[in-house]
């Protein structure tokens, strides 16, 4: 990380507000919005006012790096029939005014391409994010079969996936390279696979889902083999230039599921094939939720991220339960995480990230806002000055 960086010669600009540079790529502070889905693409799969609005409110509010929710590579790998599709050139198009907006105001742009396998043809996470009810396909509901490793589903209850075949398997590989390419051409300034939460590639990795007898199943080896082939296919698309994030599912958290030495070994093969961040998340291989199986705290996945990037030699991005922006300095300090992923505290709050650099004591005159809210709030402290802090906190006194 960087050190040194000072703020107006003046004292060090805290780490969460210094740049952070990878390949090609330098983001202006380390915190990132990740990827969070929410059921509301244009026909066609496209992306349109809704996104541009949501994920735009993130760049004003002065985040580094904002990834669009997870984007499906191929028809069959939505998980519900209101998700975001990168599969056709219309669908890639779709982005870029979003893109456009995004690189005016400084923040840069990822997407994280997927595919939902099991957890294909399912609810919205506002109905329960579990199988298709009656009700649901009576509502006229859009239901199709999944595809996974094996034709084990999910859990009692959920649909039974097709098992891919090994000439499917190696077709799979093009297929994510396709989306590669066309998010490239969209203009994205990066991009990070999905092989977390119990989605195909999870699935593939997980002794718990993966009980396939082919060269895509059996031991860690085989079954790492299919996501390694597809981060090839992608980063073999992307320029030099571009970095690539890989999401995981740090732990399963089951005694007989994927856990952290299979993260590790699985990381060292990542960095291997050019993969340049490591997003440590966990969870999900059973059920609906990301992380049902895994206790929450605060910061409860920080010792995934640190130990990968220890042991593997990789920076990564820490996510769950970061609060505030003490904890999240905290975390770059000690040397746990590159970057810092605020996911649900951003939409409680999307100009979170400001609100932490006057919490850290910088752009107290509003000066890092987008000007044509910072010329405002500027004058504002002066309405404040004395009983409240620049974020509106009331100073009492006796």
């Amino acid at each position: 990380m960087t050190d040194g960086v000072t703020n107006g010669g003046g004292a060090a600009r805290p780490l969460l507000f210094q740049p952070f540079s990878i390949r090609g790529l330098t983001l202006k502070n380390r915190l990132v919005v990740p990827p969070m889905v929410h059921y509301r693409s244009e026909p066609g799969h496209t992306c349109g006012a809704f996104h541009l609005v949501h994920l735009g409110r993130y760049a004003l509010g002065g985040f580094g790096l904002v990834f669009v929710e997870v984007t499906a590579v191929e028809e069959a790998g939505l998980n519900n029939e209101n998700d975001l599709g990168i599969w056709n050139d219309d669908q890639a198009e779709s982005f870029k005014p979003l893109i456009a907006f995004m690189k005016r105001q400084g923040t840069a742009i990822g997407i994280q391409i997927g595919h939902a396998g099991r957890k294909a043809s399912i609810q919205s996470a506002m109905q329960g994010m579990g199988p298709l009810t009656e009700e649901n396909l009576k509502a006229g509901a859009k239901s199709w079969q999944p595809v996974g490793p094996t034709a084990e589903p999910v859990a009692k209850g959920w649909l039974t996936p097709r098992a891919l075949t090994t000439a499917e398997c190696k077709k799979m590989v093009g297929t994510w390279a396709a989306a590669a390419r066309r998010a490239v051409a969209a203009g994205f300034d990066t991009i990070e696979i999905h092989t977390a939460h119990g989605y195909l590639l999870a699935s593939f990795l997980s002794p718990v889902s993966n009980t396939r007898t082919d060269e895509y199943g059996g031991d860690r080896a085989g079954r790492i083999r299919l996501p390694l082939e597809i981060v090839e296919a992608v980063r073999r698309e992307m320029p030099d230039t571009m970095p690539l994030f890989v999401r995981v599912s740090s732990v399963d958290g089951t005694v007989e599921g994927w856990n952290m030495d299979d993260t590790v070994v699985f990381a060292r093969e990542l960095k291997q094939r050019g993969v340049d961040v490591v997003d440590c998340s966990s969870g999900g291989i059973s059920g609906a939720a990301t992380a049902a199986q895994v206790p929450r705290s605060l910061g409860f996945q920080v010792p995934f991220a640190e130990r990968v990037r220890k042991e593997a030699d990789i920076p990564t991005m820490a996510v769950g339960i970061i609060l505030e922006a003490q904890q999240a300095e905290a975390i770059l300090a000690k040397g746990q995480a590159d970057l810092i992923a605020v996911g649900r505290q951003s939409q409680f709050n999307p100009n979170i990230a400001h609100h932490w650099a006057h919490d850290l004591g910088i752009n107290a005159r509003f000066e890092d806002w987008s000007p044509e809210f910072g010329w405002w709030l500027e004058k504002r402290i002066r309405t404040l000055d004395g009983f409240a802090t620049p974020t509106g906190v009331v100073t009492r006194r006796q």
